[in-house]
């Protein structure tokens, strides 16, 4: 619920407005789930919000995986059954997590361990926000950034990832900074225009891995629908409409899209406008035949993008021995509950 909803459920109960801002202060900044723990509500009111049956825990850590860099990946299992995940990612001057919006994933990119495990179901706002919520309780951290680079497609389950933006940025929810709160798409064209007219400073981070129409139908299928020239145009218009830099995610894969040929195709689309690419050094998938690039080859695009005045990064590698890439524990923890 967003704090007006709660405000009209609690005024339909008989208490005053304000007993709404109560309990979201105990369920996100003290992180209390027990109604009965939250100790300015009277307690005739803590029973009638235990009877209606509110639900404050949408997910339930159910395995974890922590590297020695602080990374830590999180299978979360909701009400139903169904099963997600999430990563943390501490860094020095930032807490970041990345959640999933859906259960599984219908885009079916080549190189990701959920494109392998078909789709399931979207995630309602409360799994999503939970995961995030939940993560900086277990680690008693404030979490200052949160990604939607999990599992799923965002801009599929558009109405609901962005309602559980606006609660983790609302000054009455997690209070995450709108810049510090990123969309990841692989290019769902129609709601990347529709995203432009949010009321809202948030960062849009294209999946490109490939910069020529042919591979990337290849590695990502939704590129039939919506090919380059016309997801380009799209991100050229997020940038120009929100004054907001749009980062373009390539993922180096040794032998696939890291050649010269790709770093001309790359430059040519990054000409001219308000872009960042991101260079990242692909986490193997099992069964996918795919490998990482060379240091070497990461180093020359990373330089001749740079050279190029084109904004560039390379992420830091990060969780790769515990399997932190989209989908990869989830697959991992199923293939051992079938031995």
């Amino acid at each position: 619920m967003t704090l007006q909803e709660m405000e009209e459920f609690v005024t339909s109960l008989g208490q005053p407005r304000y007993r709404a801002e109560q309990i979201f202060k105990w369920l996100y900044k003290q992180g209390v789930d027990d109604f009965a723990l939250m100790s300015n509500l009277p307690l005739a009111f803590q029973r009638q919000l235990a009877e209606k049956g509110l639900v404050t825990a949408a997910v339930t850590e159910e395995g974890a995986r922590e590297a020695a860099d602080g990374t830590k990946k999180y299978y979360f299992r909701l009400l139903d059954g169904c099963h997600v995940e999430s990563v943390f990612i501490p860094e020095e001057r930032r807490k970041t997590v990345c959640f999933s919006t859906q259960v599984g994933c219908a885009i079916g990119c080549a190189f990701c361990a959920t494109g392998q495990q078909g789709f399931v179901r979207n995630l309602r706002v409360a799994e999503i926000v939970d995961q995030v919520r939940r993560i900086g309780i277990e680690r008693k951290t404030r979490i200052t950034h949160a990604v939607a680079m999990g599992q799923g497609e965002p801009l599929a389950n558009y109405e609901a990832t962005l309602k559980a933006i606006r609660l983790l940025n609302a000054d009455y929810g997690l209070g995450i900074a709108a810049r510090h709160l990123t969309i990841s798409t692989s290019g769902i064209v129609p709601a990347i225009y529709r995203l432009a007219e949010e009321d809202l400073q948030i960062n849009l981070a294209i999946s490109l891995h490939a910069a020529r129409d042919d591979l990337r139908s290849e590695l990502i299928p939704l590129n039939r629908t919506y090919p380059l020239p016309v997801l380009m145009e799209a991100g050229r218009h997020y940038a120009a409409r929100t004054k907001r830099r749009v980062t373009l995610e390539y993922i180096m894969i040794d032998g696939v899209n890291d050649g010269e040929e790709d770093l001309k195709e790359l430059l040519a689309l990054t000409n001219g406008w308000l872009c960042h690419v991101n260079l990242i050094p692909y986490n193997p998938v099992p069964g996918t035949g795919y490998h990482p690039s060379a240091s070497a080859t990461l180093r020359r695009f990373y330089q001749t993008l740079q050279r190029s005045n084109v904004a560039v990064s390379i992420r830091q590698e990060r969780g790769a021995e515990i399997e932190a890439a989209c989908g990869q524990l989830r697959q991992r923890l199923k293939q051992m509950k079938k031995r």
